[in-house]
């Protein structure tokens, strides 16, 4: 049995203990976890000798989230708030995910990325959520599962306050396919507009671009908009002016630069056309393959 499933399945005896009756006698599991408890609760970093009085429901909830494939320890330590919510409240917010077209399967990575989700409230947190997904981002039903797994942190990014105020910011970039934001680039709609997306866009143009042309090349690579200032553009900028003295256009015609790695792509593959005494485009030079790429060089050096 998966360990979501696992953590679905001891729901009437984990996750059904009452927050006001931390003593009562737990019930028989449905399925066998008899050795995993006793290690778990005594290996756990959160439970130690010192730790000796907490709740039996404290002890289950790190049990709850061991078996169903979640770090409890670090899932405590990004949310706090666990630690006084009720396992009957973690319990709601698996089967309403559930009921959202989320799997079993899937709980461990979205907990795991984003375990403020479990004391989210349903009401005035997710359901918000899944209403923008399917009215605003035009996303059917059916196809929740796959927005919500390509960016977990739309579940917990307020529709008021980052959301929406993000996709009229990125429509009026000229973003217009719903779809592409939807299932390719969703990590955008949780990105600060002020603080992240317009900097960026800023930077690009000190470069000496103009806004349109860099609204052009942020709409044939939205990733631009994911990448750090300080640890990718600075840098590759540097190295594409400085040691490989190319012209600018070559970066409006080819933003998918700054999308390569510039220790393991750019410069081994720039040094080595230098010594072959080659000329390359700079997206043959970045696209191709390992065996094209050395074919390219040979040819050139013959």
């Amino acid at each position: 049995m998966p360990p979501a499933a696992g953590a679905v399945a001891l729901h009437s005896s984990l996750c059904n203990i009452s927050s006001d009756k931390p003593s009562s006698p737990l019930r028989s599991p449905p399925i066998h976890v008899s050795p995993k408890p006793k290690s778990l609760f005594q290996n756990h970093p959160l439970y130690t000798p010192t730790h000796t009085k907490l709740s039996l429901e404290f002890k289950e909830k790190i049990l709850c989230l061991e078996v169903m494939g979640v770090d409890a320890g670090k899932a405590l330590s990004q949310n706090p708030d666990l630690r006084t919510a009720t396992m009957e409240s973690i319990h709601c917010i698996i089967t309403f995910l559930l009921s959202k077209g989320l799997q079993e399967k899937d709980l461990p990575r979205l907990f795991g990325m984003c375990p403020k989700i479990l004391t989210s409230d349903i009401k005035t947190d997710l359901n918000p959520v899944f209403d923008f997904i399917l009215n605003e981002l035009k996303v059917p039903g059916n196809n929740f599962r796959r927005v919500v797994n390509k960016c977990p942190r739309l579940l917990t990014s307020s529709v008021k306050d980052q959301l929406r105020p993000c996709l009229v910011y990125l429509r009026r970039l000229g973003f217009k396919d719903l779809g592409a934001l939807a299932y390719q680039d969703s990590v955008l709609l949780v990105s600060n507009v002020e603080n992240t997306l317009i900097p960026k866009l800023k930077f690009l143009e000190t470069l000496g671009l103009s806004k349109d042309e860099v609204r052009s090349m942020v709409l044939r690579c939205p990733a631009l908009l994911t990448f750090s200032i300080e640890n990718n553009f600075q840098p590759k900028y540097e190295y594409f002016a400085g040691e490989m003295g190319r012209k600018l256009e070559e970066l409006k015609e080819f933003p998918q630069y700054f999308a390569f790695s510039l220790e393991n792509r750019i410069k081994p593959r720039h040094m080595k056309v230098v010594q072959s005494g080659i000329a390359l485009a700079l997206p043959v030079m970045l696209k191709s393959t390992d065996e094209e790429f050395r074919e390219l060089v040979k040819q050139g050096s013959v």
